[in-house]
């Protein structure tokens, strides 16, 4: 009989690296697999409404919240930096900009990834645990197009939606503690933070939540589909969820600022404002 008091000899980091690839292998082939069923075949009748309700609806209100206070953080924070050097009425292009370019589509995606994302994990793998989705697959109905279908459309196309919230509330929320608290003229906070956003900001802000959307669904739905463990293992799965979906997220962000920045210096030419 085994010693209890042993302790289990940590994976080699070859090993580690084998699995990490093992994973990312069979991630690529569920995703490839769920895109082809959303190009093949609309979802199955009853499926897609309650979950753009999930997605959606149900996720407004801490979408919400989230935007409106990240844009009043961000407008007491420049205030201290821009005050001393008497830039107050610039508060507005740098509150606009970092909402809408970056922190409202990050922002909004992560909410969803925490409300949305774990639940997909957490009811798929309960399916799986319960062997619900095994007994699809007997009825002839092929699970990831009944189950992930309908979820990964209601994200890619729901998500840009809650950011376009995230934004208004986000710039709402700046000029309130701007014009309100800090009685910055409205005129000149307006005006400069018009000169330096563009429509590309506002394309580059629909599109990077669609991506976002449609990862954190085939990241949560993946997890689900492959819970082992019982109720513990459906615990495990939302949690990893959540985690890879956050990482992924940021990493993602990141290569994607790098590429579009790069894009519009090479089509439109740097960045100048309208009143130069």
């Amino acid at each position: 009989m085994p010693d209890p008091r042993a302790t289990t000899a940590p994976a080699s980091p070859g090993a580690l690296l084998t699995r990490a690839v093992e994973l990312i292998g069979d991630w690529a082939a569920f995703s490839a697999r769920a895109l082809a069923w959303t190009f093949r075949r609309r979802p199955g009748p009853g499926t897609l409404v309650p979950v753009c309700y999930m997605v959606g609806v149900s996720s407004v209100p801490v979408v919400a919240v989230t935007g409106m206070f990240i844009g009043m953080v961000l407008a007491v924070q420049a205030y201290g930096a821009y005050k001393p050097m008497g830039l107050e009425s610039w508060m507005g292009t740098m509150i606009n900009m970092a909402v809408i370019r970056e922190l409202g589509p990050v922002l909004a995606a992560t909410m969803v990834a925490g409300r949305v994302g774990t639940a997909m994990a957490a009811e798929l793998g309960t399916m799986r645990v319960t062997d619900q989705i095994d007994a699809l697959a007997c009825l002839g109905v092929d699970p990831v197009h009944y189950l992930v279908t309908p979820r990964l459309l209601a994200c890619v196309f729901l998500t840009p939606l809650l950011t376009v919230m995230s934004n208004c509330l986000g710039i709402i929320g700046g000029a309130a503690i701007c014009l309100g608290v800090f009685r910055v003229v409205p005129h000149h906070y307006w005006s400069h933070a018009r000169d330096f956003m563009e429509l590309w900001d506002i394309g580059v802000s629909m599109f990077k939540p669609a991506v976002f959307g449609a990862l954190i669904a085939l990241i949560s739905c993946h997890r689900g589909f492959h819970s082992r463990g019982g109720s513990e293992g459906v615990g495990r799965a939302a949690t990893e969820a959540f985690v890879l979906s956050f990482l992924s997220i940021l990493v993602l962000d990141f290569f994607m600022g790098l590429f579009f920045n790069r894009l519009h210096d090479q089509l439109l030419g740097p960045v100048v404002p309208r009143g130069s």
